[in-house]
């Protein structure tokens, strides 16, 4: 089995970029060079030294921070397409980490659905992709992390998953909760939308199917209090899902969550972010202009200042743009809004200290771009650990727009 989470060739040499606007923690350092030894960044401005360093000339273009995404499941319409549909492992996964620098994300979790029901999003899957990912990994472009989506209603193999945890091959463990109550209408007609995309089953399969569920709610949650526990001492990150109001948040308080997935209304957003619990919503919510399931609508949520991280959700273009879209909707400035895809969830999965920032002793995880208009079709190269692992052939010379002090206009 292999652990190994970094991915990507390492570099062994020392390149420069040169002629590029950097986008820094502060804000934008204008006309100035970078330099990277053995995937770090080492050096900026005037303290780069180029000696017989590898050099590429930016064409006065914007370096950016590479994407990190906490919360993406796209990547399941790669194994299976259409309900009914599977395709190998290797393949759908190959497919994925392209599309992922392709979009200038450099750090993924795979959000693994660890569910109660049969085909894509059951134990037998989870297992099966675990083991695809360790093998896969070293041979990936985007570095990848494994991030376990718990239905606490999966009682079943309580103990593989404990095991899991503490091997190390688990980076983030999200509680879930996706059973709807049977006299609960709304939410049993939206998940069964959901499960027909998924898996093929009849009309009194599903029923019975959904009932006889029911009675493990009780022993989920004394296993979701002991998974929680157990993640905080592994090192593991902990998510909560879907909360709606005070006391899913007093809950996730007391469980010691870091990260609260999609809350459904201001109000337990607000509570979150005033108790520390840091907020992450959806990008296609923000690009489309609200939400596909009647939640808060992260445009509105941005306004009011309640989001601290974005991420893919089910569509990787849309976390590419969505700083942009903050940008251009007036809702922050994009160096600000940028923070949101990359330094903010580096510090809330706890890799703040290496990843997030063009900074000296970062990880060269970095996007160099040739607009700042937000089409994927800007994004000239993917660097992950100094390395081009995505890039734009021949379109590196391209002059864009000024950039102006304290900011960039979009």
């Amino acid at each position: 089995m292999n652990n190994s989470t970094q991915t990507g060739p390492d570099s062994r040499n020392t390149l420069v970029i040169s002629n590029v606007h950097l986008l820094l923690s502060d804000g934008w350092k204008n006309d100035t060079c970078l330099q990277v030894t053995d995937g770090v960044i080492t050096a900026l401005g005037q303290d780069v030294v180029q000696g017989n360093s590898q050099v590429i000339d930016a064409g006065g273009g914007y370096l950016l921070p590479g994407i990190i995404d906490l919360h993406g499941d796209a990547f399941e319409r790669h194994i299976t397409p259409r309900a009914g549909t599977l395709f190998p492992l290797e393949l759908a996964l190959a497919a994925n980490d392209a599309s992922l620098v392709a979009n200038g994300i450099t750090t993924f979790y795979y959000s693994i659905t660890d569910g109660f029901e049969p085909g894509p999003r059951s134990r037998e899957t989870v297992r099966k992709l675990l083991l695809a990912l360790e093998e896969l990994m070293p041979r990936f472009s985007c570095q990848a992390k494994v991030h376990i989506r718990h239905e606490k209603v999966n009682t079943e193999g309580h103990d593989e998953l404990t095991d899991w945890l503490r091997n190390g091959r688990v980076h983030m463990l999200s509680l879930n909760d996706h059973l709807p109550e049977l006299d609960n209408e709304r939410a049993v007609k939206r998940y069964l939308a959901g499960l027909q995309r998924r898996v093929t089953m009849d009309d009194d399969a599903t029923q019975e199917f959904l009932s006889s569920l029911q009675g493990r709610r009780e022993l989920g949650e004394e296993q979701t209090r002991a998974l929680a526990s157990l993640a905080l001492a592994s090192g593991v990150s902990l998510s909560s899902h879907d909360d709606h109001g005070l006391e899913d948040v007093a809950r996730n308080v007391q469980l010691g969550t870091a990260i609260a997935e999609f809350p459904m209304d201001a109000q337990t957003a607000l509570e979150s972010r005033k108790s520390g619990i840091s907020v992450l919503m959806g990008a296609p919510n923000l690009v489309r202009g609200g939400s596909h399931v009647g939640a808060i609508s992260v445009r509105d949520a941005i306004a009011e200042g309640l989001v601290d991280i974005l991420c893919s959700d089910y569509h990787y273009p849309s976390l590419f743009t969505a700083p942009f879209v903050t940008a251009r909707h007036n809702l922050l400035p994009l160096a600000d809004a940028w923070k949101m895809v990359s330094e903010n969830p580096a510090r809330a999965a706890g890799m703040g200290d290496r990843k997030g920032q063009i900074a000296s002793g970062y990880d060269a995880d970095l996007l160099l771009l040739s607009e700042l208009d937000g089409s994927p079709l800007s994004l000239q190269a993917t660097f992950v650990g100094g390395t081009p692992v995505y890039q734009r052939e021949g379109q590196w010379q391209k002059q864009p727009q000024a950039v102006e002090a304290g900011g960039v206009a979009v």
